[in-house]
């Protein structure tokens, strides 16, 4: 009776260690899936912070601001609001001095800037009939 061998389970060791070798990566690439799945997605973000990533300022008179950013391995921020349009011209020239004309343009009034090859700044404004610019801005670098 008490001289029986017990028998060994080695099989139960192998289990665990097949599931801990196999497991593992597959919770890392899980994880990394899941961190990583919301890069490169619009996300809202602060006007100013993206105005500032621009290299600009949004007018004092800017209406209905909505500003977007995605990150990854490149930054990509959009900036809409409306300003009067008799403003939006004396805002370009204070803004970004070294815009120019970008074409083509289907737009009323479209400018770019190139700061040193590493971030591009595209304004694109549609007048509306009542009185107002429509404003759109992007900014991405490099």
């Amino acid at each position: 009776m008490g001289d029986e061998k017990k028998k060994s389970r080695w099989w139960i060791w192998l289990l665990v260690g097949l599931t801990v070798l196999c497991g593992l990566p597959v919770t890392m690439m899980a994880w990394w899936v899941y961190s990583f799945g919301e890069a490169g997605r619009p996300q809202p973000v602060d006007c100013a912070e993206a105005m500032d990533f621009a290299r600009g300022r949004l007018p004092a008179d800017a209406q209905d601001a909505r500003c977007t950013g995605m990150h990854w391995q490149d930054s990509y921020v959009t900036v809409d609001f409306r300003m009067p349009r008799a403003g939006v011209a004396d805002w370009l020239k204070a803004t970004y001095p070294d815009a120019e004309p970008d074409t083509p343009c289907e737009e009323d009034l479209c400018r770019v800037v190139d700061h040193d090859q590493v971030l591009y700044v595209h304004v694109k404004v549609v007048y509306e009939d009542d009185g107002t610019g429509l404003v759109h801005l992007t900014s991405f670098d490099m």
